[in-house]
Formats: structure tokens, sequence, C-alpha cells
């Protein structure tokens, strides 16, 4: 079971070897981007890690002043959204306890 503030449910059941916290988790009900990247992404990545990266998208978004409905902002983000998931060292240390909300 996941950390408490970061509840990991989906409405199909279904479960992944998730690549960022290397273990068995619920997954995604759907692919949460389009084409190959977003099969990838389903097949790989838990409801808890995605909830992860929307954090992280925020502050990805906040710092650089994206507009996500520009074609350059989607760019960007899809540029660190394959980094966090897939890049070198994107797999959490073992042990990994998420900040505690304030």
């Amino acid at each position: 079971m996941g950390p408490p503030d970061l509840p990991a449910e989906n409405a199909s059941g279904r479960t992944v070897l998730c690549v960022k916290f290397q273990k068995e988790l619920p997954g995604l009900d759907t692919p949460p981007w389009p084409g190959e990247l977003g099969r990838r992404l389903y097949d790989r990545v838990s409801a808890q890690a995605w909830k992860l990266w929307e954090e992280h998208q925020k502050m990805i978004l906040n710092e650089y002043r994206l507009m996500p409905w520009q074609k350059e902002g989607q760019e960007l983000i899809q540029k660190h959204l394959e980094e966090f998931f897939f890049g070198e060292g994107a797999a959490l240390p073992p042990g990994y306890v998420p900040q505690q909300a304030k």
C-alpha cells in the first residue's frame, strides 16, 4: 500500500509494475497522453506515480511560465514527462517517502 497522502486507486482494478516505484501498484484507467508515449505510460506507470508527476508538472508550468495549450509548452512538458518516468535516475530511491503537505 502506498503513502496515505497519495491515494492510488483506479476504477479498472488493473495493476502495473510501476517504473517509478519498482513494484506492483494500481495502474491508470486510460492512457494519460496521446500516441506511443501514452501507451508506455499506461503500461508502466502507476496511478500513484502519475499523481507525483501531476505535482511535478505544476512546478514545471510555473517555473517556465508555460501555457499548456501552446505547442512549445506541450513539447517541453512531454520532454520532462519522458525524463521523469523513463530518463536516467527516474526510479525513486528505495525507502522514498514523499514530503508531507503543510
